[in-house]
């Protein structure tokens, strides 16, 4: 070694450095690492894999929509909350929207249009519009009122843009109701209120949320989506509010639905962060049972 020129020498030390960190890290670490988690938390090291009749059904830390093959809520099923990630509870893509409480104003589709990829124009929900119609929905599916504060019957965020921006208002304009829609309210401080024409941009009009006399009854998170969007609980008002249509659904006393779900709450984490939540999942293959 000592004749070996300096270079061959770095060059072995690198390499043995190489390998002898390749070995433990690459190899020996993973395999402790794995043997623990086996051997001390194996339900949780393989997924938290739920099974119903000896298959696998889900994991009970991960999300999952109960629909059918059109999208719709099944009804003997207690619904999860809405997921931002991918096509909903997508683990390749998990995400939130990353819209926030100030995005208010849709971009309406304007008829006939077509995108880039030659789609028809769709346009875009704000994230307002997107709870008011979530709402709406939810509302219709537990024959509860779906209104919500900022949201118009129809179920779109009620936002006015109003010109001009300061001063006297001489137009108003309900931008998420696309004409021939009636606007929510018929004038504002004395002006007419128009409906929204698809295509004209009202950039320069004053953002106006009008947040009427509507209390909610459908739970927050029966209408927002979870920052991963493979959150697999719900809150146990969204639970309870779901009971009596699966206690019809399928021919039980609603009580019992509710002692299930009692028995799929689980507290607050170390007894005091965040709140008791229900997993759908387990409360839904508990029904099945």
């Amino acid at each position: 070694m000592e004749r070996m020129p300096s270079w061959i020498r770095q060059h072995l030390a690198a390499l043995c450095a190489l390998l002898v960190l390749t070995l433990v890290t690459g190899a020996l670490y993973p395999l402790v690492v794995t043997g623990v988690a086996q051997a001390v938390f194996n339900t949780g090291a393989n997924g938290s894999l739920v099974q119903k009749d000896g298959k696998d059904v889900g994991s009970a830390i991960v999300g999952q929509s109960f629909t059918d093959a059109g999208g719709r809520p099944v009804g003997r099923y207690f619904q999860s909350r809405p997921s931002a990630a991918g096509d909903g509870y997508d683990m390749l893509s998990t995400s939130a929207s990353n819209l926030g409480p100030e995005d208010v104003v849709d971009v309406l589709p304007v008829p006939g249009a077509k995108d880039d990829e030659g789609n028809p124009d769709e346009g875009r929900q704000s994230l307002l519009t997107q709870v008011c119609a979530r709402s709406r929905a939810v509302g219709e599916l537990e024959g509860v009122s779906g209104a919500r504060p900022y949201c118009t019957p129809d179920g779109v965020g009620a936002v006015l843009k109003v010109f001009p921006a300061v001063g006297t208002p001489t137009r108003a304009v309900s931008v998420n109701q696309a004409c021939p829609a009636a606007p929510f309210v018929t004038e504002y401080r004395g002006v007419k209120v128009e409906c929204g024409r698809p295509g004209e941009d009202y950039a320069a009009g004053r953002t106006v949320p009008v947040r009427g006399t509507a209390r909610a009854v459908v739970p927050a998170d029966a209408v927002t989506a979870g920052g991963s969007g493979l959150d697999p609980h719900i809150s146990v008002a969204y639970a309870g509010l779901q009971a009596a249509r699966v206690a019809r659904e399928r021919g039980m006393p609603v009580e019992t639905v509710r002692r299930l779900i009692a028995a799929n709450t689980t507290g607050r984490p170390l007894g005091f962060m965040g709140e008791p939540a229900v997993n759908v999942l387990e409360l839904n293959l508990a029904l099945d049972r």
